[in-house]
């Protein structure tokens, strides 16, 4: 009994991984396409384009891993279904809830790949290429670190402390070098606010170091000739799915405390939580379509139908997400009740299938 449990998780699992890395390819492939328009601007070039996609591999395989177990559930215990080995199994004294639990089994394995990927890989390797990428871009060095982000143009070196939206930033600190590396001035601004043409400094304080004396200035407000890009700021201010569950968490309790809105995080939060979840009701989605044993239905018929319920529920999970945003609904139910209502209909038609 062991050794029929572990094929057919072994079957479950290796087919729901070869069918989440082919959906991978082809999301990809398409990638690929739309970045060729954005090839040659500033540094990005082809080298760049295949790192950005490798960086951005590990966040599409958590989000497609759902879909990619429906459809490879569907093709693996199909063939097992054509080929009489389900029947085999039950004449041999295996009943429908053990090929259940033994396909639940493989989901279980898979679950824990996606939330170990999905906590420790992803949230990482999202951050670096969208950062590499809009430094590439722009020709700038940018990088985040303890102390804010710093950004280098030629000689020019910017530190900022707060980046609340790209327009909108805080606690700015300009150092100028002379081509010889010696400092020439060392400006700070309490804020810096992007109009839409120019940046306008709030608070600007700037000391000029000469060779005999050293100046200092103060003025309420000056324009910043900067060439600084607030689409290249977009990539260092916080995105929820660039986060862990951990720091989601941590940084939820941080919005609550300084009276911050935090449906947004929240509903973030509990999404990395169900995402694995959902995976096992993926499996159980496609049980029923086995058990009701059909010899005529074909693999490529049963492709179809994976693909076609794996994009209606991605597409229903996320205009249900938007909806739980735009309606101020409670962040666990808006996550949790497309996988909730699928699950619903997948033990429904297990049971239709087991008294038919």
């Amino acid at each position: 009994m062991k050794i029929l449990h572990r094929y057919i998780a072994t079957q479950v699992v290796g087919g729901s991984i070869l069918a989440t890395l082919i959906l991978l390819a082809l999301l990809n492939f398409f990638s690929f396409t739309d970045e060729l328009g954005e090839l040659g601007d500033g540094d990005y070039g082809l080298g760049s384009v295949f790192l950005y996609l490798t960086l951005t591999s590990p966040r599409n395989f958590y989000e497609l891993i759902p879909s990619g177990a429906l459809l490879g559930s569907l093709v693996t215990l199909g063939a097992l279904a054509n080929n009489r080995e389900l029947v085999a199994m039950q004449a041999a004294g295996v009943s429908r809830p053990r090929i259940i639990w033994a396909v639940l089994r493989g989901g279980i394995i898979i679950a824990f790949v996606t939330a170990l990927i999905g906590e420790y890989v992803a949230p990482i390797s999202e951050r670096t290429a969208t950062e590499l990428k809009a430094a590439a871009l722009r020709q700038q060095i940018a990088s985040r670190t303890k102390y804010g982000f710093w950004l280098r143009d030629g000689n020019v070196f910017i530190n900022i402390r707060e980046i609340a939206r790209q327009e909108n930033l805080g606690d700015i600190n300009i150092f100028e070098l002379s081509p010889y590396g010696r400092l020439d001035s060392a400006s700070h601004a309490k804020r810096a606010i992007y109009d839409g043409e120019k940046w306008r400094l709030k608070k600007l304080t700037r000391t000029q170091f000469g060779l005999d004396e050293i100046k200092v200035d103060s003025t309420p407000e000056a324009d910043w000739s900067s060439v600084l890009a607030p689409d290249l700021l977009n990539a260092f201010v916080i995105r929820p799915e660039n986060l862990s569950a951990v720091d989601l968490s941590n940084y939820i309790d941080y919005l609550q405390e300084n009276g911050q809105k935090s449906l947004a995080v929240e509903q973030a939060f509990w999404g990395r939580i169900v995402n694995p979840l959902v995976t096992l009701v993926m499996l159980l989605v496609a049980v029923p379509f086995v058990l009701d044993y059909r010899r005529d239905v074909s693999a490529g018929q049963r492709i179809v139908m994976g693909v076609t319920l794996g994009i209606g529920f991605y597409l229903f999970d996320k205009v249900f997400g938007h909806l739980g945003l735009i309606y101020d609904m409670n962040p666990v139910f808006s996550s949790a009740f497309p996988a909730t209502l699928a699950l619903g209909l997948a033990l429904f038609a297990i049971w239709r299938t087991s008294t038919s």
